[in-house]
């Protein structure tokens, strides 16, 4: 075992001699129940979640008549001063180099950033499809389900008499006794209460 290692000592260790193949410097185990010492780099280290919401809102920004209107007025304010300034302080002359300048490297800016925040919007959208297909499976899954309870509960009122049919019933059987039935002695006399009195 290494210097540093604690545990229990090696069965080869134990005897005083070397696996076969193994080389004679003694390699160090690596733990698999800590976590990795974090490896230096050269590059910065960022955020990747934060620089993709700080595109998004630059992205956001850069569709709005807003920003349109401050970049035309900008620009406005920019050629008219170049022309219209005493020559000492003109800063950019007529073929406007720096204006030039200026908006393409906010172009050459903006294009990765709108396709940073498009492509981060279609990782929402793939998400958000694969959730609405999950419900629609599962949605189609109880509708399925309810109509086999349906169809099952209708067989089986099939079967159970209805209100209807049990009244149906009752006046035939009351229709049967009134044809079969046998005339009560009183009946038979055709009297009455009040003629026996």
């Amino acid at each position: 075992m290494g210097s540093g290692e604690t545990g229990p000592p090696d069965r080869f260790e134990q005897q005083g001699r070397m696996p076969a193949g193994a080389s004679a410097a003694p390699r160090t185990r690596v733990r698999l129940d800590l976590p990795r010492a974090p490896r230096r780099s050269l590059l910065p280290d960022y955020d990747p979640e934060a620089f993709g919401r700080l595109s998004e809102k630059i992205a956001r920004f850069l569709g709005t008549g807003r920003f349109l209107v401050w970049m035309t007025l900008t620009i406005i304010a920019w050629v008219v001063w170049n022309v219209s300034a005493p020559a000492p302080l003109r800063f950019d002359e007529y073929p406007f180099i720096f204006l030039t300048l200026a908006l393409s490297l906010q172009a050459s800016y903006a294009a990765p950033l709108i396709l940073l925040a498009q492509n981060r919007q279609d990782d929402r959208d793939r998400v958000n499809l694969e959730q609405d297909r999950k419900q629609n499976e599962r949605s189609i899954a109880d509708t399925e389900y309810l109509t086999r309870e349906i169809a099952a509960l209708r067989m089986g009122l099939g079967e159970v008499p209805t209100r209807d049919w049990i009244r149906s019933e009752l006046e035939d059987l009351v229709r049967e006794m009134d044809e079969h039935r046998v005339p009560s002695p009183h009946e038979r006399t055709g009297g009455s209460d009040e003629d026996d009195r």
